[in-house]
């Protein structure tokens, strides 16, 4: 069983910066996609960002490109997303998810490790 925290969410004014950590429990970390999910309230989990396991592949949704960047560092079994020029609307609960792959998916259901989420809210 994997076990995902996150952890480096918090209130910031718009056009602040924020960066999220999701630390793995799992030993074999390098063998597993990450992704990142959010869910603002009232809506469903919507797909952020995903990395492969060397980190050769990285997407993001449309809404985030160029602002926000994944990352992640297989020797401490951490994943990481820089949030930059936030907006009010990226105000949610930010979930880290993991599935050992070599591929990524956008979809949920995918993936097999959820974290338990980190909130995010921004001011306008």
């Amino acid at each position: 069983q994997v076990q995902l925290v996150e952890s480096g969410g918090g209130l910031v004014q718009a056009g602040g910066s924020l960066r999220l950590s999701c630390v793995a429990s799992e030993r074999t970390f390098s063998g597993y996609t990450m992704a990142w999910f959010r869910q603002a309230p009232g809506a469903g989990r919507e797909f952020v960002a995903a990395i492969t396991r060397t980190a050769v592949t990285t997407t993001y949704t449309d809404s985030v490109k160029g602002r926000f960047t994944i990352s992640r560092d297989n020797a401490v079994s951490t994943m990481y997303l820089q949030m930059n020029s936030l907006k009010p609307e990226d105000t949610a609960v930010y979930y880290c998810a993991s599935k050992r792959s070599t591929t990524f998916s956008r979809s949920p259901p995918w993936y097999d490790y959820w974290g338990q989420g980190t909130q995010v809210t921004v001011s306008s």
